[in-house]
């Protein structure tokens, strides 16, 4: 490096949006600059990285980013890339990283831009630093002493302050509402958002045991909540559903239903898929064929949470987290996640966040046998074993024009009784 010339510091984003990103661009640069380092910002993640093109580098002072820690979105904006894409165009990837004369290389993003943040350091052979700051709102990364990823409390908020509002409209107009929340890999977002808002049921894909999941036990359960609920004089409620149940459908079941599409990672766009919609109508059917007629809303709610402005929890976290990463690569730290465990931040090497078996990287899953989810669980209303015998077993059956019985036959299995 020629003498006076400043080492470089690039930034960029990979994956979807989340609350808290511009948080971690504002710390990570400014904290580079005072320490004497070029920083650059890489535009629309590593799509131009991809096609080799330069330009994609923006230059930051700190007046670029002062102000931004409060606001949503990422004004480096992101993109996602298609694995054959990155495969096909990874030395691309690098001789671009290097022609832009980058050091230290910060990767902000999910499991998928971690993987591919460890690929870029491995292959960087001590070139240059690499540190990945992990974000996303499905909370489905390990982090140490069950830490939630930045911009999934945010995330929570706001939907907790949709989920209200429409309680309370399912309350004033007497129906019931199926809400669909994102969580491609874990369900902590909706059973974070259902705990918090106090809906009626909430289901996730970690509950079930079996491999594929059916329609029609999805449709059960949340039929013997509508019917728990008719059994109380209750005529209305809410179920929050994440979409990674999507994800665990039979696929030849699913297509009867749905013209679901890929994304650009190959994988099913679970966002699309109006999970909601299609057990309305199972359920719709089944009440119907017991002589009940509820009116019943489907809705989506996830692309509203991704670029809010970040709640002061997030907006303090990523502050941390941005500096944090920056003070390891400036120490010689390379291939790690930083990480902020009990009010220090530490580096998590990426060797310890794969999953040998499967190659990829670990996900973190609700875990259905913690304290966390039996809380969840037991404020919901649905069919319990209780609701098998004695006397809520004949309230059942009476509200469900059954004999106990019958009723007991019919939505049983769903307890696995």
């Amino acid at each position: 490096m020629a003498k006076g010339k400043k080492e470089v510091v690039g930034i960029i984003v990979g994956g979807g949006p989340a609350p808290g990103i511009n948080g971690v661009i504002s710390s990570a640069a400014i904290e580079a600059i005072n320490e004497g380092k070029l920083v650059i910002g890489i535009m629309d993640g590593f799509k131009r990285l991809c096609d080799g093109d330069k330009s994609c580098a923006v230059p930051f002072n700190i007046a670029d980013v002062s102000r931004i820690h409060t606001q949503g979105g990422s004004i480096l904006r992101t993109s996602r890339e298609k694995p054959e894409r990155i495969r096909e165009r990874f030395k691309i990837i690098m001789s671009t990283i290097k022609a832009l004369g980058i050091k230290y290389l910060v990767t902000i993003g999910g499991e998928g831009t971690l993987f591919l943040a460890n690929k870029i350091e491995k292959e960087s052979r001590g070139s240059f630093n690499v540190v990945h700051v992990p974000k996303t709102i499905d909370n489905d990364i390990p982090l140490p002493g069950g830490a939630p990823t930045f911009g999934y409390q945010t995330a929570r908020h706001w939907g907790v302050e949709i989920v209200k509002n429409i309680m309370e409209d399912a309350r004033t107009t007497g129906r019931w509402y199926f809400i669909t929340t994102m969580g491609r890999l874990s369900g902590y977002l909706a059973l974070g958002i259902g705990k918090a808002a106090g809906t009626t049921i909430t289901l996730i894909s970690e509950e079930f045991k079996e491999e594929k999941i059916s329609f029609k036990k999805l449709s059960d359960i949340l039929t013997g909540s509508i019917l728990k609920r008719l059994s109380m004089n209750r005529d209305h409620g809410v179920a929050i559903l994440a979409e990674g149940i999507s994800d665990r459908l039979d696929t030849e079941e699913l297509s009867q239903y749905e013209n679901y599409v890929k994304d650009e990672t190959g994988r099913i766009r679970l966002s699309e898929i109006q999970l909601g919609r299609i057990l309305k109508t199972f359920v719709r059917n089944s009440l119907e064929s017991i002589g009940i007629n509820v009116t019943i809303v489907d809705k989506n709610i996830g692309y509203e949470l991704r670029a809010a402005d970040p709640i002061p929890f997030d907006v303090e976290y990523t502050r941390n987290l941005g500096y944090g990463a920056v003070r390891y690569l400036l120490k010689g730290g390379t291939g790690a996640m930083i990480v902020f465990d009990e009010g220090y931040l530490r580096p998590i090497p990426f060797v310890e966040m794969i999953d040998y078996e499967t190659g990829l990287m670990k996900v973190r899953k609700v875990n259905i046998e913690s304290e966390t989810y039996e809380v969840g669980r037991k404020y919901m209303l649905r069919l319990e074993k209780d609701d098998f015998e004695g006397n809520n077993l004949k309230q059942l059956a009476r509200t469900s024009n059954m004999d106990p019985q019958e009723f007991k036959k019919r939505f049983g299995y769903v307890i696995e009784l």
